[in-house]
């Protein structure tokens, strides 16, 4: 089984927990839950803006190895922590991307299930019309590192398949530094308001028997986001490595091993 399906199936696991034991309670889960939710989400968010501004001088740490490597070498630690870093990044990926791999196939038994009811039955479930919505986002967004990883996202190649792997690193060490980081930083600072407003009213459908979880579809923005910078801090790992002279892991290899 891999990694994916163990997250999916702990996530749907912990939420029948937590439908029993609302059940068990009498209401007593929901009840806390719209009583304390937004407060949490906000001194949990709250709490990860300051620690992503912590860590953010982290995001320098390939650039500083490359002029320390490409000066005197690069130290047996140095190589190491890129190397493992690079390998746990890329297993975050590529759990993320195994556990929504699923959406796809439940996206298409979802539409196929709403167009027999609207011109079958002539009937239509607002939930379900939603939920198609929901699967779609989630799918793209939370794919995204794992799409990176492996070089899927469109792009207009020019040049770069032409280049050696000493030029194809190097292209990646300035893309990830002049483009993807600014745009990541961009996509975080602008939502976060965006997504805080519907974590502070718990934000949900607009239709009266639609979804209640818009608050949380929109914190797959600020994921993706991340997402995009942790596996472009990978990359670029991975290309100080190749421009050190180092040997590079294999983009996937480790995150593809089966429990």
């Amino acid at each position: 089984m891999r990694s994916g399906d163990v997250l999916l199936v702990l996530i749907i696991a912990a939420s029948l927990a937590l439908i029993a034991a609302d059940g068990a309670t009498g209401g007593a889960v929901q009840a806390w839950i719209a009583a304390n939710l937004s407060a949490v989400a906000a001194w949990s968010g709250d709490f990860l803006v300051l620690l992503g501004l912590v860590l953010s001088p982290l995001l320098a740490l390939p650039l500083v190895l490359l002029i320390w490597g490409r000066v005197s070498g690069l130290p047996p630690l140095a190589e190491r922590v890129l190397t493992r870093t690079t390998q746990m990044l890329d297993a975050i990926s590529e759990t993320l991307s195994d556990a929504v791999r699923w959406f796809a196939l439940a996206l298409v038994i979802v539409t196929v299930v709403v167009v027999i009811q609207r011109y079958v039955f002539g009937n239509s479930s607002t939930k379900l019309q939603e939920s198609v919505i929901y699967l779609h986002s989630l799918l793209f967004l939370l794919s995204a590192g794992a799409t990176l990883l492996h070089g899927g996202h469109v792009r207009v190649d020019v040049i770069y398949s032409k280049l050696s792997d000493q030029g194809k690193a190097w292209t990646d060490l300035f893309g990830y530094y002049l483009a993807l980081v600014p745009m990541g930083v961009l996509i975080l600072s602008t939502s976060r308001s965006y997504v805080g407003g519907a974590w502070r009213v718990l934000e949900s459908s607009r239709e009266s028997d639609g979804l209640p979880l818009v608050f949380a579809l929109k914190t797959a923005i600020p994921l993706f986001a991340v997402l995009l910078i942790l596996q472009g801090f990978a990359m670029t790992a991975r290309a100080v490595l190749t421009l050190c002279g180092r040997e590079a892991p294999v983009p996937g290899e480790p995150a593809r091993r089966e429990l």
